[in-house]
């Protein structure tokens, strides 16, 4: 039977897909998914506490450390995305840099980094919402062993259902929604940053100042440096939801590369100036609340700003758990269908489903909810759950970034990049001549972070008893063990059953007695191809 080609007016045939999701979403709204998924209010009120803790107020040097290190990393991302704007932005990238196995074990470490990301940004609530009202402490008085992190787990387990409710109705009202609270976090921010300059106490020198923080450790100030330094590592990434939402978006080629610049830069410069002033403004860094979990930024706002303003303040911040917990949610779910329309997951079929109404995976959006709450539950008894999960999520998901920048880099090197059209144009975004030396320097950054966000330090996988080995190194355990396993279950079951299901694929119609369509992936040679990717179709 002779395959019949069908027309995607879309664009999406160009990667092998039909259009089945809704393309709606417009240059804000892509704007605002990067900046949701990296939430500065989220990040930075939930952590500062924990950096400060660690380092002091020179902790702040981490956040255009950081930035730098990122930004390397977003520009190549943001030369992807303007080649390929397709769901599963990490995932479907690294599919067409190297290996099935090295791409789906992309995608692999990225859906399980979102799936427990989520879980840990829907903490972040417990942070803030009994400072604003004492009556969300549900369970206890907040003095008890495990006051805390129960209901920590009560408020997260919430706010994932109605996450999953909103995600499982449709984009249109998810982006609608972000793109309200995205507008009302900027505005919160620059006003806090206003608010809080006007309260400065103190002059930049106690940035310069290692007061004390450091002695008795091995490594000196150095060593609680790295660690408080995860603060801002754990705040900034997630830039490339912008390209993992292309294919709802409106012409992404041009978009998605902005969503993820701008992004990652607004994120810098909003969250660097308000640790700035918030540290220059603090009444008493001596306080020991500044370094408390129940404490933290949130404690500095109430105390300088104090009553309504500072309640007003608090409010904004929740606005930014709910909408960073949305985005986080998105990038799953989109991770998730992208996998699944290739038939890479298990119950594929069922994932990938597109409700025909609302034009979005449904039945993912209510898996991944599911999913989310599943380590909280876990972990309820554990007062360290907070950086716990932070910390395991962020590896996955430096590590999955690695697996595009490594063989981009290798790509370059080969001189297989950047691609070219017919007519010898470069499309989207392109660094040109820049492109070697920022490559090299996001695979540097991407490997040194995901060595010390691993290292087993009992600060951050072993900070409260009982204090045991298997603990402290249950991160590059469970991180072990996730490549491993992912590996095999790749190498034994699921490459054998890969290829797009019959339902998503464009480029061929499949039997009618067959299930998917079966292809296997060239990858790009010539300068002159317009695609890094031709699918040669076949009967399953």
């Amino acid at each position: 039977m002779e395959p019949s080609k069908s027309i995607d007016s879309s664009g999406m045939d160009e990667f092998g897909y039909t259009q089945t999701l809704d393309r709606s979403i417009g240059k804000f709204a892509s704007f605002a998914a990067g900046v949701s998924y990296i939430s500065i209010l989220t990040g930075v009120f939930q952590l500062f506490y924990f950096g400060f803790s660690m380092a002091g107020p020179a902790y702040a040097w981490s956040w255009p450390i950081v930035f730098v290190g990122q930004l390397m990393v977003a520009l190549c991302f943001s030369e992807l995305a303007g080649r390929y704007p397709v769901a599963g932005s990490v995932y479907n990238w690294a599919k067409r840099l190297s290996s099935g196995t090295a791409s789906w074990l992309a995608g692999w470490l990225l859906l399980l980094s979102s799936i427990m990301a989520l879980g840990s940004v829907a903490l972040a609530l417990q942070l803030t919402l009994p400072q604003l009202w004492s009556g969300f402490q549900f369970v206890g008085d907040g003095t008890g062993p495990y006051d805390f992190a129960m209901n920590g787990v009560v408020l997260a387990t919430i706010m994932i259902t109605i996450s999953t409710l909103i995600n499982a109705f449709g984009v249109k009202l998810m982006t609608r929604i972000n793109s309200i609270g995205v507008f009302v976090e900027l505005i919160a921010a620059v006003l806090l940053i206003l608010a809080l300059g006007w309260h400065v106490v103190r002059g930049p020198e106690v940035f310069f100042k290692t007061n004390g923080f450091g002695e008795g450790h091995d490594l000196g100030f150095f060593g609680v440096f790295l660690i408080g330094a995860m603060a801002s590592g754990y705040v900034m990434y997630g830039f490339d939801t912008a390209s993992s939402l292309g294919e709802e978006t409106k012409d992404p080629k041009r978009t998605a590369p902005k969503a993820i610049l701008r992004a990652v830069t607004a994120s810098f410069l909003l969250g660097g100036l308000i640790l700035l002033f918030g540290i220059l403004a603090a009444p008493d860094l001596t306080d020991p609340q500044v370094g408390a979990a129940d404490g933290g930024l949130q404690y500095i706002v109430l105390s300088v700003l104090g009553g309504p303003f500072g309640k007003a303040f608090l409010a904004c911040i929740v606005v930014a758990v709910v909408v960073c917990t949305l985005a986080v949610h998105a990038a799953a779910i989109r991770m998730m269908f992208a996998m699944a329309r290739d038939n890479n997951l298990p119950f594929s079929r069922q994932l990938s489903k597109v409700d025909p109404v609302r034009r979005t995976p449904k039945i993912a959006a209510i898996v991944i909810g599911v999913m989310a709450v599943i380590p909280l539950l876990v972990n309820v008894m554990q007062p360290a759950i907070f950086t716990i999960l932070s910390s395991i999520s962020i590896v996955l998901i430096y590590l999955s970034y690695l697996l595009v920048t490594v063989p981009l880099l290798r790509k370059r090197l080969l001189k297989r990049w950047p691609l070219r059209d017919d007519d010898g144009t470069e499309p989207g975004f392109c660094m040109g001549k820049w492109g070697l030396p920022v490559n090299i320097l996001a695979v540097l950054w991407g490997a040194a972070m995901t060595v010390n966000l691993v290292w087993p330090r009992p600060e951050i996988y072993n900070s409260v008893p009982p204090f045991e080995w298997y603990l402290q190194w249950g991160g590059v355990i469970f991180v072990a063990a996730v490549i491993i396993g992912g590996t095999l279950l790749y190498r034994l079951k699921i490459r054998h059953q890969t290829g797009v299901l019959a339902e998503h694929a464009s480029a061929v119609a499949a039997h009618p007695s067959s299930g998917a369509v079966q292809y296997e992936t060239v990858q790009y040679e010539a300068p002159e191809d317009a695609s890094a990717v031709k699918m040669a179709a076949s009967e399953a």
